[in-house]
């Protein structure tokens, strides 16, 4: 499951880069501060880094006060390690060519539209969390799977399975996951934090941006402004809106857009989009120069909410119209074969 390389590179590297994706994820600080704490286990020397700063609801996270941003980082590393990350442009300003070009990548990931950016690539598209992948490593490093290790790697997996409600949730999913939790993973807590509690200024952002949502052709869809974030009191997220419009039964694509700045302060609209099971989003995000899961991808386009919403919702509704064609091509050859 795991190759040498991948083992020999992690045992020969002392200073070790540690990164995941822009606008992270439970799986992306899960992944993140686990791998610090297996690289702490061996005795190397590990800096853990993203592009944003850490929100509210994962700062009690164990480690979440040492992940550097990007003007900490710096050079001189023996290894750097991408995880839970489909393509390198999705870290950020993290990764800098002129400090990092040289250095040996190390990508670890479970997502299907993985472009294999690394060196070594340990690419896992039936795990459902970049998580799972890691309690095999710890595994295999002979690392117990308790205390602070635990409850990061439980975490991750809660948040990138909707508590055990997606449809890659395998036996093997919740083999990892009971694992975890005799090691001191707190189930209730993670989920209680991250899936169940929302903030006042969310509840109020979402006040506004559903009094504009759209539903055509099987997608459904909004958009939130910077303006609807500043008067919502700046909520950290939004609170997985998309997978919240995707509840709709009318629905089998959901998206988010929302506004935003990049480093040279020019707008890009950041795009969120999930499917019911049976269809898949990965590939239209794929195509935008984004990824993830068929059930869960995104991208970040440039451009504003004016240009940007309808030509990926066009994108969407065609994805589905042909996804909608070809299961009904399949039913039909299946009732002739009968």
């Amino acid at each position: 499951m795991i190759e040498p390389d991948l083992l020999t590179a992690l045992h020969e590297a002392d200073d070790v880069l540690c990164v995941s994706h822009v606008s992270p994820d439970g799986d992306a600080y899960g992944s993140l501060l686990a791998m610090g704490l297996l690289l702490r286990n061996l005795g190397k020397r590990p800096v853990l880094a993203m592009h944003d700063r850490t929100p509210r609801e994962f700062q009690s996270m164990p480690g979440a006060s040492d992940i550097v941003g990007p003007a900490a980082v710096g050079a001189g590393y023996d290894l750097l390690i991408v995880l839970d990350t489909s393509s390198m442009d999705r870290v950020g300003a993290v990764f800098q060519p002129a400090l990092h070009a040289s250095i040996p990548v190390m990508v670890i990931d479970h997502h299907i539209t993985n472009t294999y950016f690394g060196r070594i690539n340990w690419v896992m598209p039936d795990c459902a969390a970049t998580c799972q992948m890691l309690v095999y490593l710890a595994d295999a490093l002979a690392v117990p799977l308790t205390g602070k290790l635990a409850e990061c790697l439980l975490t991750g997996i809660v948040t990138d399975t909707l508590c055990f409600r997606t449809s890659n949730t395998t036996p093997d999913v919740l083999e990892a996951a009971m694992r975890l939790m005799r090691g001191g993973g707190d189930l209730v807590h993670i989920t209680q934090r991250l899936l169940t509690q929302r903030s006042y200024a969310l509840f109020k952002l979402w006040g506004q941006v559903l009094q504009h949502v759209h539903l055509e052709d099987g997608v459904i869809w909004t958009t939130i402004s910077l303006a609807e974030m500043k008067r919502a009191g700046n909520p950290s997220n939004d609170g997985q809106l998309s997978s919240t419009l995707i509840t709709a039964s009318e629905a089998n694509m959901s998206a988010t857009f929302t506004e935003k700045r990049n480093e040279q302060g020019r707008p890009v609209v950041e795009c969120s989009f999930r499917a019911r099971p049976g269809f898949d989003v990965a590939t239209t995000a794929l195509a935008l120069g984004g990824g993830g899961h068929p059930a869960a991808s995104g991208c970040t386009l440039p451009g504003t909410l004016n240009d940007v919403p309808p030509q990926v919702v066009a994108a969407l509704k065609a994805a589905h119209q042909a996804q909608l064609a070809a299961q009904t091509q399949s039913t039909n050859y299946a009732l002739t074969r009968e």
